[in-house]
């Protein structure tokens, strides 16, 4: 009779993963990473646990839309007073800040309990081909994981 296995903390692993996002679509992107973030590929994954592993993303700014989503998408936030919603559309988002761009399609992706703030923390995002986690990761991976 075999027994089934339970993952205790003490096994978790991670490892890091470096994606450029250059000529990537951003919701297959986003998809990866969220499997990656919450440690789907992994043969020891289990709902309950945190047992991901780290996402470096660069060249966020070079990331690609289908479609029309540039000038239609819009992302909204509001500051709680009446008439305080605010909208930003994906085109200008892009160009002031391309990292919340991709932030944003990641976590809409990550489960909605208290596993999902521990798994943000471990996705960094840079707008330029350069991070500072060279010393964690070895080498690029060019779109793949």
């Amino acid at each position: 009779m075999t027994k089934t296995y339970s993952v205790k903390a003490s096994d978790i692993e991670r490892e890091w993963h470096v994606i450029d996002a250059s000529d990537e679509v951003l919701g297959r992107m986003a998809t990866r990473i969220a499997g990656l973030l919450m440690g789907k590929h992994k043969p020891m994954f289990c709902r309950h646990l945190d047992v991901g592993d780290f996402v470096v993303v660069i060249n966020a700014e070079k990331v690609r839309v289908t479609g029309n989503k540039a000038k239609q998408k819009m992302y909204y936030r509001h500051s709680g007073y009446p008439g305080g919603l605010k909208s930003v559309s994906l085109e200008k988002m892009m160009q002031t800040h391309p990292n919340r761009v991709i932030e944003h399609a990641v976590k809409g992706m990550l489960p909605r309990n208290k596993l999902s703030a521990g798994m943000m923390k471990r996705l960094k995002v840079y707008s330029g081909d350069s991070h500072p986690h060279v010393a964690q990761v070895g080498s690029v991976v060019a779109g793949a994981e």
